[in-house]
């Protein structure tokens, strides 16, 4: 096909987050360098959300400082209000220059009871204080990314109208975020459903100003990717070795296995611009970190290959 596929990755944020114990700085950096050595081109690298709600995540700053210098690759980091993005700028201003390219990204949920969870706040409240957050940052130079969570559903609510999400994705863009990530946060999407999203996205967005986020709770994470694919969606996030969940939605399991997505795009001969054995190494060590074996099929199957030889 030769079209370009922009693999997120969200493994040293979204998928430490979720780790029971915390992953020492020096291990995390040392993870992050691998993924950038296979080439992935974006990367979540941590967040700077309250050290008391997500302590594994505690040593943002020092992620931040430490991050390595790859041509081409470029970083990004979670800030759910203004205080976090300071915490941010501060960690900018003490790596010095020539520090990589790293972007903010806000978040929020298209159903109300998931952001209450989450944030504390209405969807409209936390919209409200990203009108101020937004062009702060892009004010400070820095791009920023936009999260809309439970878009094919909710662990509170059941279904999610697209119609909320489509709104909150307009607004996010209108205020200068962009992309915007949709996320099924507890992966109960199907590929029917994400064809009617998607439908109801594209009148409000451009497909390059989307991309979708999909947990592979119920195995169906691919099959929904084939459906963004068809619709002209060519950024997916994944996570290392199928890493992460979500601590405020129950049930649900990790995102999409970054192996497995890269598998599928470049069997359909897909660019991604990612060496195969050098994601799998970085995926070998994801497990070696965390202390167990992780969920991502395809790493699976290399890892047992190479044990057999």
């Amino acid at each position: 096909m030769g079209r370009r596929v922009t693999v997120y990755e969200v493994g040293p944020r979204d998928g430490l987050q979720n780790e029971a114990a915390a992953v020492a700085t020096g291990d995390k950096l040392a993870l992050v360098a691998a993924l950038a050595g296979a080439g992935l081109s974006r990367i979540e690298a941590t967040s700077f959300v309250s050290p008391r709600w997500i302590p594994q995540l505690a040593d943002g700053a020092d992620v931040v400082a430490g991050l390595p210098s790859v041509p081409g690759v470029s970083y990004v980091v979670l800030v759910p209000n203004a205080k976090g993005l300071d915490r941010l700028v501060e960690a900018l201003g003490r790596a010095g220059a020539g520090h990589p390219p790293v972007a903010a990204a806000v978040f929020l949920s298209a159903s109300e009871t998931h952001n209450r969870k989450n944030l504390n706040r209405t969807p409209d409240e936390t919209l409200r204080d990203l009108e101020s957050l937004v062009p702060a940052a892009r004010g400070m130079g820095l791009d920023v990314r936009g999260y809309v969570s439970t878009v094919w559903g909710c662990p509170y609510e059941g279904a999610v109208d697209p119609a909320r999400a489509a709104s909150i994705v307009e607004r996010l863009l209108a205020l200068g975020c962009h992309q915007v990530s949709l996320g099924d946060t507890i992966g109960v999407g199907n590929p029917e459903q994400t064809r009617r999203i998607l439908e109801r996205l594209l009148r409000v967005a451009r497909p390059d100003q989307l991309a979708l986020h999909m947990h592979d709770t119920r195995g169906t994470a691919l099959a929904n990717v084939l459906a963004g694919l068809d619709a002209g969606i060519t950024t997916f996030d994944a996570s290392i070795g199928g890493l992460g969940g979500c601590p405020y939605a129950p049930g649900a399991s990790g995102n999409l296995a970054t192996e497995d997505l890269v598998y599928m795009l470049h069997g359909m001969g897909y660019e991604t611009g990612i060496d195969w054995t050098k994601l799998i190494a970085a995926g070998a060590l994801a497990e070696r970190l965390v202390g167990r074996r992780l969920p991502g099929k395809a790493l699976q199957a290399e890892l047992a290959r190479a044990e057999a030889r």
